[in-house]
């Protein structure tokens, strides 16, 4: 594998890596002014992602960095091409992170209910957007002969595109409450697992529609054959029909990990659809940016790979035991503030103990 397919797959890596964990605490800001009966309830599902979702937020950050060294003609065209997508995101990410800190400024109801509801929209809003845009890679954009993108704002709106965003807002929304089922107590912990089982259903169908229609954009716009798109595929309609089954067996574990297995063989599917070029040009095919003329030099892809393979488990070390540190299901008593709290003696106990 040369080294610019690497870093393709690399950065399919990382877009998966960013579905994965922004996908859930997405799904939970889907579902908080729906699932949580007070106002108790609300904080609970706020505390079940707060020690993590600005880490999640990183996988982002990287995707975007690694795409702009990678591949700077890909991040080029594509940033200004979506230039108004991209702005939207970036305006509900904001409003998601304004939403954390400023509802517990005060306790008045309806404050808090603006900044629910402001994590809500902006929960949905990022999620659909960021189906919208990963779609139009593999569906094709209007690009001239200097790889500069020739259209506007509502060429990125298609049939097939709108129904990817939408899917990505509902897989989020069902990946959410099957997180919610493994950190949350009571009834709350009932209502979380009931919106699984009731989100599944329509949830799997779309998805599998969803899937199978990229694998056909893929052939028809990109020239594919159907193999290589149809293997993730396939894969992720089935993690999408184990988690509907294991849900209604009341096995959460293992429906969180399916719903967290399609939504990276979802963006597996789109990447895959994608290869071997970045971005699809329609209707002028001939200029689509390919994966080997986007890339940047050689020397440049050899020295983000010596990087890469030094921080990289870092990353995934600190990031995991931040999950194991905040492991322990909220409700009841609030969770710890941070790592160095949660270690910390309790009061009645010695400092050794």
């Amino acid at each position: 594998m040369d080294l610019p397919t690497l870093w393709f797959v690399l950065i399919a890596v990382l877009w998966g890596g960013y579905f994965l964990l922004e996908g859930f605490d997405f799904g939970v800001g889907v579902l908080l002014p729906f699932l949580p009966r007070d106002e108790d309830e609300r904080s609970e599902m706020f505390d079940s992602i707060g020690p993590v979702w600005d880490g999640n937020e990183v996988w982002l950050v990287v995707a975007g960095g690694a795409t702009f060294a990678a591949f700077p003609a890909w991040y080029a065209t594509m940033f200004s091409g979506f230039y108004e997508a991209l702005l939207l995101v970036l305006v509900c990410l904001i409003v998601r992170v304004l939403s954390f800190e400023w509802r517990k400024k005060s306790d008045d109801p309806r404050w808090r209910a603006r900044w629910t509801w402001a994590n809500t929209i902006g929960s949905i809003g990022a999620a659909f957007v960021w189906g919208v845009a990963l779609s139009n890679l593999v569906q094709g954009v209007p690009l001239n002969s200097s790889g500069d993108y020739a259209g506007n704002f509502w060429d990125l709106f298609s049939p097939y595109t709108v129904f990817a965003g939408i899917m990505t807002v509902l897989l989020f929304a069902w990946h959410g409450a099957t997180y919610l089922s493994l950190r949350t107590r009571g009834d709350l912990l009932d209502r979380a697992a009931g919106a699984a089982r009731k989100l599944a259903p329509p949830t799997a169908v779309g998805v599998i529609v969803l899937l199978a229609w990229t694998v056909a954009v893929a052939v028809d716009n990109n020239a594919r054959e159907v193999l290589g798109p149809a293997v993730p595929a396939a894969l992720g309609g089935l993690a999408l029909i184990l988690a509907l089954v294991l849900g209604r067996r009341h096995r959460g574990g293992w429906a969180f990990v399916m719903t967290a297995l399609a939504t990276v063989l979802l963006v597996a599917t789109i990447f895959t659809s994608l290869y071997p070029r970045v971005m699809v040009s329609s209707p002028e095919f001939m200029n689509s940016l390919t994966v080997a003329g986007a890339s940047s030099s050689h020397y440049s892809l050899k020295v983000m790979t010596i990087v890469a393979v030094i921080l990289i488990p870092v990353i995934l070390i600190y990031q995991s035991w931040t999950y194991y540190v905040f492991r322990e299901r909220v409700g009841g008593r609030r969770p710890a503030a941070s790592p160095v709290e949660a270690l910390s003696p309790k009061p009645d106990e010695a400092p050794g103990e």
